[in-house]
């Protein structure tokens, strides 16, 4: 027993300073649970907190930490990578009492899109029901997991199914057997930054300084917007036109944001999500107050590493900007 157990944990010794060897480390999974405990946190807000939402953009480029030490709060971070906000506002608006400010990042190409239908709303469903519908097994098992994630970097797994997870699962599909048809996906598609408990992004460090890694998440890009619906304005307006005035109604307030974007990625949503089509008069038929980065230059100083997202100390000084500019227009207070 006692070699049994000396041989096991000599084995997961080597197996973790290998990978550790490799450049990876131990981080959290941004999966469904960690998502419903912060979701389980906008029941106790007030009217002077912050909920984010959005895609993958309002994830990386706004800074809980930043946030938090220019307003005295710290956001409740709901934004989910590769999803549409729409489902998330919705259980805000009609589940919840709360009253403060939703932030709601729009990346167009999948906030453009089929209201209650369609992958991206799917995928954002699929962590609304597991709020709701999580046992207590599922709640422990959740906490008994993260000092795992948190201390070793073998277990390095992810609900997205990352090219580079290392995982048990992941690396025996890697391997080719015979005329086995499963393995890595035709593209690889790497995940390029971790989160903590509060779900505060940030990018990896090579994401910026290897420009062969970034170009792997650049091709993936083109492949998926190669592959995305036509966008759509009117249910999407529709839709909003009717949750809005029941947050207003109880003295809640929506703030959109269109983040940076670079490169070819910009160049494929300027030609098939043109912003006066879709920004503009989405604004407009709602009445909303909307920040787009490219009218203020303070926010349009940035390049995305991968075409998409900030590298952090760029989404640090962003998220500062752009608070400056909030505070100034008095929709967002400080309360320190």
């Amino acid at each position: 027993m006692a070699v049994a157990l000396f041989l096991g944990l000599a084995l997961l010794t080597s197996w973790e300073l290998y990978w550790k060897s490799q450049g990876y480390f131990s981080e959290l999974d941004d999966n469904k649970a960690l998502w419903a405990v912060n979701r389980a946190k906008v029941d106790d807000l007030s009217k002077d907190d912050v909920v984010i939402l959005g895609s993958s953009r309002a994830h990386f480029d706004l800074q809980l930490n930043e946030w938090e030490h220019i307003t005295g709060k710290r956001p409740i971070m709901l934004a989910s990578d590769g999803t549409t906000p729409t489902p998330v506002f919705k259980d805000i608006v009609e589940n919840t009492n709360f009253a403060g400010t939703v932030v709601i990042g729009i990346a167009p190409g999948l906030f453009f899109n089929p209201i209650e239908k369609g992958f991206m709303w799917n995928r954002a469903q699929v962590r609304i029901d597991h709020f709701y519908d999580r046992t207590y097994a599922q709640k422990a098992n959740h906490y008994l997991s993260l000092p795992l994630e948190r201390s070793f970097s073998f277990l390095n797994a992810s609900e997205e199914q990352w090219s580079d997870d290392i995982d048990l699962k992941t690396l025996v599909q890697k391997f080719q057997f015979g005329n086995r048809t499963e393995g890595p996906p035709p593209i690889p598609f790497n995940n390029f930054g971790f989160v903590d408990k509060d779900r505060n992004v940030t990018m990896f460090e090579k994401t910026k300084t290897d420009t062969a890694f970034a170009n792997t998440v650049i091709t993936a890009w083109r492949v998926f917007s190669s592959d995305a619906p036509p966008s759509v304005l009117e249910p999407v307006v529709g839709f909003y036109n009717e949750w809005i005035p029941k947050l207003e109604a109880r003295g809640g307030k929506v703030i959109f944001l269109r983040l940076p974007s670079s490169g070819s990625f910009r160049e494929r949503e300027l030609k098939n999500i043109p912003r006066e089509s879709f920004w503009d008069a989405f604004l407009a038929e709602t009445n909303s107050a909307g920040y787009h980065f490219e009218d203020y230059p303070q926010l349009n100083q940035f390049t995305c590493p991968e075409e998409s997202h900030l590298y952090t100390p760029d989404a640090r000084v962003l998220t500062k900007e752009l608070l400056q500019i909030l505070i100034q227009d008095k929709l967002i207070s400080k309360t320190n």
